[in-house]
C-alpha cells in the first residue's frame, strides 16, 4: 500500500491539470525584448544542465557500489521538483508575500496566471513564464546539492520526501525573503545576486544538518575508505557545472546586457582563482596537486563569487575565489580530523563557500558594477550592507539547519531515512535500484 501512495498522489496532480488547465486568457507582449527573451532560454538550459553536471561530479566520488544511486538523486530532482514548482513552489517562492516571509500558495497555483501574467516586475524584459522556468532551475539543484552529505546510507524513497518538504518549506521562504521585492531581507538591503544565501547556504547547512542526524557510514567508523570510483567523472561533472554556471549567474542579470557580461566574467574569474588556489594550497602541505582538487577548488569558487558576481569588479573576483578556496580547502582537511561524516564535504564547499560569498559581497560590492547597489559594501567605507549580510547569514544559517534537522525527522518518522547495515555494505546501486555499475 505504501508504494502506492506516491504514484496516487501523481495521478492526483495530473488531474488538476485536466480541471485547473491554466488557459491563458491575453499573452503580455508589451516591453519584451526579443534579445533578453533569447539569452534567458539560452540560460534556463544552462542552468538545468548544472543537475546533470552535478550528479557525474558527485557520482564519481563515491565509490563503487554507489554511483549509480548518487547520480539518480541528482536526475530525480529534476522530476520531483519541476512538478512541485508548478503546483505550488514558484507561489511559494513569488507569489503575493504575506509578511514578507513567504508567498501566497494560491498566487500561480497549478501555474494559473503565469503564461498570461505580466513579467515580473525586476525582470520586465521576459515573460513571466520563462522567469518562473529560469528560477525552477535553481529550486532543482539545491537539494540535489545536499545529497553529497547523505551519500551512500540515505534510503532512495525517504529522500524523495525530503527533497519535497525542503524545496517547500527551506527553499521557498528563503527564495522569498531574498528575491521576492517585498521579502524582508530584500527590503533590508541584502544583495545575492544568484543564490548565495537561497542556493548554497541552504544546501549546505541541510547538508550538516543531514550529515549530522544519519550519523557515520558504517565504512568511515571502521575507516575502511575506498577510493573515488571514477575522476574522469568528476572532471566531467566540473565542465559541465563551469558552463552551466555562466547560465545560473549571468542569467541572474535576467537580460543580456553589460551586467550579464560582468557577472559572466567575473564568475570564470573566481573559478580559476579557486581551482588553483586549492591546488597550490595542497602542494604547499606536501601534497601532489590533483585533477579532484583542482575540480572541488573550481566548483568552490563558482559557489562563492554566486553571491556577489553581479556586484564586484573581475580583478576582485580573483580575490573571492583564491580566499574562499582556501578557507574550504582548510575546513575540509580540519572536518577530516572529526567524526563529522559529511561524505562529499558539501558544508565545508558549499555552506562555507556561499558564506564567504556573503561576506565578500558586503565586502565589496560596488554601485559602479551594480547601480541598483544602494549601500556599497566594507571597502568603500560604508558598514551598513557589511552589517546587513552579517544579520542575513545569521538568520539563513539558523532557519535552514533549524528547519533541515526538523524535516529530518518528520521524514524519518514517515519513513526511515538510512537503508539497513546490509543494503549499505552491498551498496545503493543494487539494494536501493536493482542496477550494478560494470567496470571495464
Amino acid at each position: 500500500m505504501k508504494n502506492l501512495i506516491p504514484l496516487v498522489i501523481l495521478l492526483v496532480v495530473s488531474l488538476l491539470g485536466v480541471l485547473m488547465p491554466a488557459i491563458p486568457t491575453q499573452i503580455v507582449t508589451e516591453g519584451l525584448n526579443s534579445g533578453d527573451m533569447a539569452w534567458m532560454l539560452v540560460a534556463t538550459a544552462f542552468v538545468l544542465l548544472m543537475t546533470p553536471g552535478l550528479a557525474y561530479f558527485y557520482g564519481g566520488m563515491v565509490n563503487h557500489k554507489n554511483v549509480i544511486s548518487t547520480m539518480l538523486q541528482s536526475f530525480i530532482a529534476m522530476g520531483v521538483i519541476s512538478i512541485v514548482w508548478v503546483v505550488v513552489g514558484f507561489s511559494l517562492a513569488f507569489g503575493d508575500s504575506i509578511g514578507g516571509w513567504v508567498g501566497n500558495p494560491m498566487t500561480f497555483f497549478m501555474f494559473n496566471g503565469v503564461l498570461d501574467g505580466k513579467p515580473w516586475s525586476l525582470a520586465p524584459t521576459i515573460p513571466l513564464a520563462l522567469f518562473a522556468f529560469f528560477q525552477l532551475k535553481f529550486a532543482v539543484i539545491t537539494p540535489a546539492l545536499v545529497t553529497g552529505s547523505l551519500a551512500e546510507r540515505i534510503k532512495f524513497r525517504s529522500y524523495i520526501l525530503f527533497m519535497v518538504l525542503f524545496s517547500i518549506f527551506v527553499y521557498a521562504p528563503l527564495a522569498h525573503w531574498t528575491w521576492h521585492p517585498e521579502g524582508f531581507l530584500f527590503k533590508l538591503g541584502v544583495l545575492d545576486f544568484a543564490g548565495g544565501t537561497v542556493v548554497h547556504m541552504s544546501a549546505g547547512w541541510a547538508a550538516l544538518a543531514g550529515a549530522l542526524y544519519l550519523k557515520r557510514r558504517r565504512s568511515h567508523e571502521e575507516a575502511n575508505f575506498l577510493p573515488p570510483a571514477n575522476i574522469p567523472y568528476v572532471l566531467l561533472g566540473t565542465g559541465l557545472l563551469w558552463f552551466g554556471w555562466f547560465g545560473f549567474n549571468a542569467g541572474s542579470a535576467v537580460g543580456a546586457g553589460p551586467l550579464a557580461v560582468s557577472a559572466l566574467a567575473a564568475t570564470n574569474t573566481a573559478a580559476a582563482a579557486a581551482g588553483l588556489a586549492w591546488v597550490l594550497f595542497d602542494t604547499a602541505k606536501g601534497k601532489k596537486p590533483s585533477a579532484l582538487g583542482f575540480s572541488i577548488g573550481a566548483v568552490v569558487g563558482l559557489v562563492a563569487i554566486t553571491p556577489a558576481c553581479g556586484f564586484v569588479t573581475i580583478p576582485q573576483s580573483i580575490f573571492i575565489g583564491t580566499i574562499s578556496s582556501m578557507v574550504s580547502n582548510y575546513l575540509a582537511h580540519l572536518r577530516t580530523k572529526t567524526t563529522l561524516d559529511d561524505t562529499l564535504d558539501v558544508f565545508p564547499c558549499h555552506g562555507v563557500g556561499g558564506m564567504m560569498g556573503m561576506i565578500m559581497t558586503g565586502i565589496f560590492a560596488s554601485k559602479g558594477v551594480n547601480g541598483a547597489v544602494v549601500d556599497e559594501g566594507l571597502a568603500y567605507g560604508t558598514f551598513t550592507l557589511f552589517k546587513n549580510h552579517m544579520i542575513a547569514l545569521v538568520l539563513v544559517s539558523v532557519f535552514a539547519f533549524v528547519m533541515s534537522y526538523v524535516i529530518l525527522m518528520i521524514t524519518d518518522f514517515i519513513e526511515p531515512l538510512r537503508v539497513s547495515e546490509e543494503d549499505e555494505k552491498v551498496g545503493l546501486d543494487i539494494s536501493q535500484h536493482d542496477e550494478f555499475l560494470v567496470e571495464a
